[in-house]
Order: structure tokens, then C-alpha cells, then sequence
């Protein structure tokens, strides 16, 4: 049920980061709303997840999470370009965020 919590809240992560970009600057209104409620339920699901799972690995997973979220729909959403080194960075992070579930 952690490992859903974590998901969850990296869900609700990708959202607020997406929509804090949708709002400009939090001049529109519905945007910042989506933002403010994402950033509360990506915490209360981190905290929910990290009663039972290691600090470290529960936060890099929720970062990991993010950081391959956002690049993504920052790509598909927004017309954004990733180098080829970035890319292969984001690579990595998701080896790392694999990995960590592997060995915990």
C-alpha cells in the first residue's frame, strides 16, 4: 500500500509542477487552483507512504517520479526539447528510480 501512496503522490507531483507552468505565474485562476491542490496531495501522500517506507528512498522515488513526469509532458505539452545529454539522464534517473524499487 506504500508503493501506491508514493505513486500517488508523484502523480499528484507531476501535476502541480505541470499546472504551476499552465497558471503563468499564478495569473490564471484554475491552473493555480489545480497547483495548490496537487502540491497539498502530493504531500499528504508522501507523508502517508513514508510511515512505512526508508526516507531516501521514498524521496529520491518521488523526485525520480517527477523529473521523468515533467520532462516528458514538458515535451508533449509544451514543445520543449531535451538534449541528446539530457536524455540520456533522464535514463539514468529512471535506472536509479528501477533499481531502488529492486533492492528495497
Amino acid at each position: 500500500m506504500e508503493w501506491m501512496m508514493l505513486l500517488l503522490a508523484a502523480l499528484f507531483e507531476v501535476t502541480w509542477a505541470v499546472t504551476m507552468k499552465m497558471s503563468e505565474g499564478f495569473t490564471r485562476l484554475i491552473p493555480g487552483i489545480i497547483t495548490a491542490v496537487g502540491y497539498i496531495a502530493s504531500a499528504l501522500f508522501l507523508s502517508l507512504a513514508l510511515k512505512k517506507l526508508p526516507l531516501g528512498t521514498a524521496y529520491a522515488m518521488w523526485t525520480g517520479f517527477g523529473i521523468v513526469g515533467t520532462s516528458v509532458l514538458g515535451m508533449v505539452l509544451f514543445h520543449e526539447n531535451l538534449s541528446v545529454p539530457q536524455i540520456i539522464c533522464v535514463v539514468l534517473i529512471v535506472g536509479g528510480i528501477v533499481g531502488l524499487k529492486v533492492l528495497s
